[in-house]
């Protein structure tokens, strides 16, 4: 059995602007197990990137230990790319983007890797804003050590052996806004119409873009009594709105007849279209947000779709006054200015 995907592709398949055809964007076949949502959350990247016209070698993608943090290997083969250890992605993340922000930094973890032993590491890249897409693959379970509970395994939610979670879930999306995250997405990995553009949106986001995707379990996970299996997720979805995203400079070809729309210009010009769906929620109204997301929580629901954005939000960068140029581009002569400007430097703190 080999893991190296075929070289063959259809001579007809279209190409983005930059000449490339999907393809150009995958990674290697994937080992993880057939019909895992991860899968179908991969394939959502790898459009989303086609259809923007993103150069892969623009992207640093970075994971922790787990079954999410394999994923990194089967998109973007073409980009660049660390696995750290067991929920220490932010840090990487942190520092790589410090060094360089010239690239689009895509986080990718799990339950385990962030609700568990990431927690802390989580909480002070989301309040820190920095400038990345950190992208969650929760199916509630430890996949890799055979099934046992997470820590977003919903309280009452019965495993595969049959047993009951005690424990109430961390919801990772309400504790994202809590924090100060200034986009905050969540969906279903089932869902690649609504995926796609919360993706697209997440990347042109000038700050911390937080993606929180049910990906169910399929060996562990997908029983009777599980709260992430397919089966449930479908019936409990109660989704906030339809939406379009269109990059800058072009134009918005959605349409919708009925409802209440909203067009949200990102940092760049670039446009999400949003129909709303669900009554008395604002996504640029934090309040308006957790209130809606407590309430579709005491009714069993999942709330999908873009929660919560802010237009105006800085990053870590803009907030710390970091060097525009990137760090392995800066001369000697950018680093050590000489004796002169370390006397004005001396002189201004005085």
């Amino acid at each position: 059995m080999t893991y190296v995907r075929s070289t063959f592709r259809h001579p007809a398949l279209p190409k983005n602007d930059l000449g490339y055809t999907v393809d150009y964007y995958e990674g290697s076949l994937s080992t993880l197990c057939a019909g895992c949502g991860h899968d179908s959350i991969n394939a959502a990247i790898v459009q989303a990137c086609w259809e923007m016209n993103i150069e892969p070698h623009k992207v640093a993608k970075l994971s922790g230990i787990g079954c999410s943090s394999k994923s990194p290997a089967y998109f973007l083969s073409n980009s660049h790319g660390f696995n750290s250890v067991h929920g220490r992605m932010p840090s990487v993340a942190t520092g790589a983007n410090l060094a360089n922000r010239d690239l689009i930094y895509f986080g990718v973890s799990g339950d385990g890797d962030t609700a568990s032993i990431g927690m802390g590491q989580f909480v002070h890249v989301v309040r820190r804003n920095l400038n990345m897409v950190y992208l969650v693959m929760n199916n509630g379970c430890y996949g890799l050590t055979k099934g046992q509970d997470s820590a977003t395994a919903d309280a009452g939610s019965k495993s595969k052996a049959g047993s009951v979670n005690l424990f109430e879930a961390i919801d990772l999306a309400s504790l994202a806004i809590e924090l100060g995250a200034t986009f905050v997405g969540q969906s279903f990995s089932g869902d690649k119409d609504q995926l796609i553009p919360l993706m697209k949106a997440a990347m042109k986001h000038n700050g911390f873009a937080f993606l929180n995707v049910i990906s169910p379990c399929v060996t562990f996970n997908n029983n009777p009594g599980s709260t992430k299996s397919y089966d449930y997720v479908r019936e409990h979805v109660q989704i906030t709105g339809t939406m379009d995203f269109a990059p800058m400079m072009s134009e918005i070809t959605a349409s919708y007849e009925a409802g209440d729309i909203s067009d949200i210009t990102m940092h760049d010009g670039s446009e999400i279209r949003l129909h709303k769906l669900q009554k008395d929620w604002d996504p640029l109204d934090r309040f308006s947000v957790i209130d809606a997301m407590l309430r579709a929580k005491q009714k069993g629901e999942i709330l999908t779709g873009l929660l919560y954005v802010d237009q105006d939000s800085s990053d870590l960068h803009e907030m710390i006054k970091t060097s525009e140029r990137p760090l392995n581009s800066l001369s000697k002569a950018d680093l050590c200015p000489g004796s002169e400007m370390l006397s004005e430097i001396n002189a201004s703190l005085r």
